[in-house]
């Protein structure tokens, strides 16, 4: 399985939807906070392709977005295969 980091926020119930989803596949992750922290929030939204809002979510290097993003990836059956490596 390919390492995955979620940059979110302790007050984000979008953040808590998509570690929910991770950990419904069984899928460990690195939660990383940006509460109150405008540098790491910077350097995520470089990451992301300019995108300021939590949760932003990667699996591997590649960035999947965001909560909406993820979900629509197990709806349509493309999130296992990326998990799986």
């Amino acid at each position: 399985m390919p390492p995955i980091t979620i940059y979110t926020k302790a007050t984000c119930p979008y953040c808590d939807s998509a570690k929910a989803l991770l950990r419904k596949k069984n899928a460990t992750f690195e939660e990383i906070s940006v509460d109150g922290d405008r540098d790491a929030q910077a350097a995520m939204a470089v990451r992301a392709g300019g995108r300021w809002t939590v949760p932003q979510i990667f699996i591997g290097e590649r960035h999947v977005g965001g909560c909406d993003d993820i979900h629509a990836l197990d709806a349509a059956g493309e999130l296992a295969p990326l998990l799986a490596g």
